[in-house]
């Protein structure tokens, strides 16, 4: 992907989970291209770390750090509210934030944390920023899942896992619920002139997994990093579809789909039921407490 973009050049991007890997990727990237980057991570440290990263490789580049924690709504929502005193245009916004948890943990709104941080943290960012994407048309939405969605199901009947948890389940169902929040999402956007797109990026080598909001996981870190040796492609090439979404003109009317390799590709037949859809939508209004009026 090339580093000069004079398209991008007074574009505003918002790229969540911008601490590292991909995330971190796809902001530099952009950063480059000469578009306003906002990073958006849990941690100030890193966040500031990755801001001198970004401009040692861009010197030029406009760049700043937003705290948040996407699992707690009420970081969500002082985050969207800090974005928009700020900023009156948003052109491109990359839902990236996302964890595999081994043991059942609850976020601080007692939402299991898996649904809440992949999923709602997803659904309720895109919607309260939804406006001033709306008035900054065209303007594109990128969301994250991964090949993880292929054996997810929706579990309506127990979908926080409360009964009996699985973590390899609740991560698959939340990436099935990425898939499923990006075609309901694009129906709902038609005619706005905002595109909404979701993208498997696939086995890539970074941190993911690895540090699981403090819970103990030596055998899942053991696991995933003899995995990533053997098979995980590079954060800099799992970005590029990303990328690609957020820049490309070849996509800048294409909506509603799903890519790998910068390519157009089929997701899993569950991904496509619209009922399932609708009612993950009306389930996750009920649980961030948004509405039209938000």
């Amino acid at each position: 992907m090339t580093q000069t973009n004079s398209h991008m050049q007074g574009k505003v991007c918002l790229v969540t989970g911008a601490t590292s890997g991909i995330g971190e990727v796809t902001a530099r990237a952009l950063a480059q291209m000469g578009a306003t980057v906002i990073v958006v991570g849990r941690d100030a440290q890193r966040g500031a770390a990755t801001l001198e990263r970004i401009k040692k490789a861009a010197p030029t580049a406009q760049v700043e750090f937003m705290l948040a924690d996407l699992s707690s709504q009420a970081q969500v929502r002082q985050l969207a509210q800090e974005f928009k005193l700020k900023y009156s245009r948003l052109d491109v916004l990359v839902n990236n934030a996302g964890a595999w948890l081994t043991r059942h943990q609850e976020s601080v709104d007692r939402i299991e944390m898996t649904f809440a941080l992949n999923h709602l943290g997803y659904f309720l960012l895109t919607n309260l920023l939804l406006e001033t994407l709306k008035t900054s048309a065209p303007a594109r939405i990128i969301n994250v899942s991964s090949y993880g969605h292929e054996a997810g199901r929706m579990n309506f009947d127990d979908l926080q896992f409360q009964h009996r948890y699985n973590g390899m389940q609740a991560y698959r169902q939340s990436k099935l619920a990425n898939i499923l929040f990006t075609y309901e999402l694009a129906r709902q956007l038609t005619g706005t002139g905002v595109t909404v797109n979701v993208l498997n990026p696939g086995l890539v080598a970074t941190n993911f997994g690895l540090n699981n909001f403090g819970l103990n996981n030596r055998w899942l870190k053991s696991l995933l990093r003899r995995v990533y040796a053997l098979a995980a492609i590079s954060p800099e090439q799992g970005a590029q579809t990303a990328i690609y979404l957020a820049v490309s003109p070849e996509v800048k009317s294409v909506t509603g789909k799903y890519f790998m390799k910068e390519k157009g590709a089929q997701s899993s037949p569950a991904s496509y039921d619209i009922a399932a859809a609708s009612r993950l939508w009306q389930l996750s209004q009920a649980l961030t407490k948004i509405n039209k009026e938000n």
